[in-house]
């Protein structure tokens, strides 16, 4: 077996070890300082600007381009839930009302009128 001071892995890890240990001091100090927070509350008033600015662009390109933008497709999509939840509280209505009134479900024949032309006879008169 090879020596533990002679080994370059454990050398390596030694050194990997103490570079994090390092690293996170480092670290830990900066983080806690009030220049490093407002440097980061700077950059993401940055970022949330630029988001900001480009999604404004997008929305004019996607008007210029005629195409609906994402928050007119959810608009619709919710104004469509909507619609269809009032049909599906009209059939249920429907179906009591016919419930009630007797009418059988599956006759669709019983809620068309009555027809009263008839079609003409071989002589080519009405009947």
């Amino acid at each position: 077996m090879t020596d533990k001071t002679n080994d370059p892995v454990a050398m390596w890890q030694k050194m990997v070890g103490e570079m994090e240990k390092g690293f996170n001091s480092f670290a830990n100090q900066a983080m806690s300082s009030p220049e490093f927070s407002q440097a980061m509350n700077r950059a993401g008033g940055v970022a949330a600007g630029a988001q900001k600015q480009l999604g404004e662009l997008m929305e004019k390109y996607l008007v210029s381009m005629n195409l609906p933008s994402r928050e007119q497709v959810t608009g619709l999509a919710e104004r469509l839930q909507a619609i269809e939840g009032q049909i599906g509280e009209i059939k249920s209505l429907l179906s009591q009302m016919a419930a009630s009134a007797g009418v059988s479900q599956g006759a669709d024949s019983a809620l068309r009128p009555p027809r009263t032309k008839r079609p003409p006879s071989e002589g080519g008169e009405q009947a």
